[in-house]
C-alpha cells in the first residue's frame, strides 16, 4: 500500500515531545527478534543522522531558516538516539559490523529492483556487489578472531560468498562521480531512493572509521580501514546521483519525505510490536516534519510541493531476503568496473589507468581484506567447529 504524502498530516511538530526515559528505550533481542529488525534500526540510525546533518549545514547557508531547522532537528536527534538505543547490548561491534554489511545488501537489493531508471538501477547494482564482499571479509574476520559464526547474525537471510574483490574496488575519484538525475523531471522515487541509499553509506563510513581503530588485531584495524575507503567512495558516488541544482528547502522537502517513506517501510514489515510502535510514531512526527516544510516552501518559495514530491510513493523497501537477485546480479556484473560515469564490464574498458594507478599504489604494501580472507570459505559452525570435527573424525 502507498504512502500518501499530502493527506497524512501526522503529528504536528509543536506536539512532538521525548522523555528522557523514551530516549532509551527497551532494546532489541539479538535471540529473540528478527534480523531484519536490526536492519532497520541500522538504516533508520543512518538516515536519521543524515537528515540531522543535512539541517546542521542548511543552517550555516540560511539565516532566515535557523529557527525552524533548530525546532525540527531537535525532534531529529532525539529519534535518531531513540533509534540507535535500540541495537542490542549482546552485539559485539563485529556482530553490528555485519549487520551494516546486510543492511547495504538487502535494502540496496530492493532498492535497484525497484528503482525506475536504469541507469540508477545499475549504479546500485555496481555497489551491492562491493558491500556484498564486505560482508565475506567481516564474516571471515568474525570467524578467525572471534570464533562466531555469521549466519548467527543474518539468520539465513543473506549469503556469504566472495562478490567483487574488495582490493579491487578501490577507484580513483574521478571514477566514483556519476551523472546525477534531473530533478525536474525524474521520478520521485528516484530521488527518495539516491537519499536513503547516500545516508545509509555515510553512517557505515562513520561506524567503520569509529569501531576501526578500537581493535587491536592488525588484520582488524586495516581490515576496517580499507572498507570505510571504500565507503566514503560509495558515499561520493551515491552522493553524486542527487541534482545540485535543487535548493535548499526542496531537498529539505526530500529529506522529509525520504525519512517518511523509510519509516513507513519499517513498520509495515515489523513483527515486534513494541518497536513497531516506535516506527509508527517516528512516521507519525516524519509526516508532521514535512507539512511544517511544506508550509515554509509555500511561503519563502511561492512553489507548488506537487513539484516536488508526488501526492503518493509507491513501492516501499522490502525487507525480505534478496538472495535469488544478488546472486543473478554477482553472475552477470561481477566484473564490472567504473571509468568516469560510465559501469560495464571491464573488457569494455580498454584504458583504465587513472584507477589502476591509484589501486596499485594504495595495495602496494598488501591488501587486508585480500590477507583476513585467504583460503576462507564459510560454513556452518565457524571454522573452529570444523576443525574439531575432523578430529574428532
Amino acid at each position: 500500500m502507498a504512502l500518501n504524502l499530502m493527506d497524512e498530516k501526522g503529528t504536528p511538530l509543536e506536539r512532538q515531545r521525548f522523555t528522557l526515559r523514551e530516549l532509551a528505550p527497551k532494546p532489541m533481542s539479538k535471540l529473540d527478534d528478527d534480523a531484519f529488525t536490526r536492519v532497520r534500526i541500522i538504516l533508520m540510525n543512518g538516515i536519521e543522522m543524515g537528515a540531522d546533518r543535512f539541517q546542521h549545514l542548511a543552517a550555516h547557508f540560511n539565516d532566515n531558516l535557523r529557527g525552524a531547522l533548530a525546532r525540527v532537528r531537535r525532534v531529529e536527534h532525539h529519534q535518531q538516539t531513540m533509534v540507535n538505543w535500540l541495537l542490542s547490548p549482546d552485539d559485539s561491534p563485529l556482530d553490528i559490523t555485519i549487520g551494516y554489511e546486510q543492511v547495504a545488501i538487502e535494502v540496496t537489493a530492493s532498492i535497484a529492483e525497484h528503482e525506475p531508471d536504469e541507469y540508477l538501477a545499475q549504479v546500485y547494482r555496481f555497489g551491492l556487489l562491493e558491500d556484498f564482499d564486505h560482508l565475506y571479509r567481516y564474516s571471515a574476520l568474525a570467524d578467525r578472531l572471534e570464533g562466531k559464526d555469521a549466519n548467527n547474525i543474518l539468520q539465513s537471510y543473506t549469503d556469504v560468498l566472495p562478490g567483487r574483490p574488495t582490493s579491487f574496488e578501490h577507484r580513483d575519484p574521478q571514477d566514483d562521480l556519476r551523472d546525477h538525475y534531473d530533478c525536474k523531471s525524474a521520478d520521485p522515487l528516484s530521488k527518495v531512493h539516491a537519499l536513503t541509499l547516500f545516508t545509509g553509506e555515510y553512517q557505515t563510513r562513520n561506524y567503520y572509521l569509529t569501531i576501526g581503530p578500537m581493535y587491536t588485531d592488525p588484520i582488524a584495524r586495516g581490515l576496517y580501514a580499507e572498507i570505510a575507503s571504500i565507503e566514503e567512495q560509495h558515499v561520493t558516488q551515491y552522493g553524486s546521483l542527487c541534482d545540485p541544482s535543487e535548493t535548499w528547502l526542496e531537498k529539505w522537502l526530500l529529506y522529509e519525505a525520504t525519512e517518511a517513506y523509510n519509516y513507513y517501510s519499517c513498520m509495515q514489515y515489523e513483527g515486534n510490536p513494541r518497536i513497531r510502535a516506535i516506527w509508527e510514531r517516528c512516521l507519525d512526527y516524519e509526516l508532521g516534519h514535512l507539512h511544517f516544510v511544506i508550509g515554509l516552501f509555500k511561503d519563502i518559495e511561492r512553489r507548488d510541493p506537487a513539484e516536488v514530491l508526488p501526492k503518493e510513493l509507491p513501492d516501499m523497501i522490502g525487507y525480505d531476503s534478496h538472495r535469488d537477485f544478488v546472486r543473478k546480479v554477482l553472475k552477470k556484473e561481477v566484473d564490472y568496473t567504473a571509468e568516469g560515469h560510465r559501469i560495464g564490464p571491464r573488457s569494455e574498458f580498454k584504458d583504465g589507468a587513472r584507477s589502476a594507478e591509484y589501486r596499485d599504489y594504495l595495495n602496494k604494501d598488501g591488501s587486508f581484506s585480500d590477507a583476513v580472507a585467504e583460503n576462507y570459505v564459510w560454513r556452518p559452525g565457524t571454522e573452529l567447529a570444523d576443525r574439531h570435527a575432523k578430529q574428532a573424525a
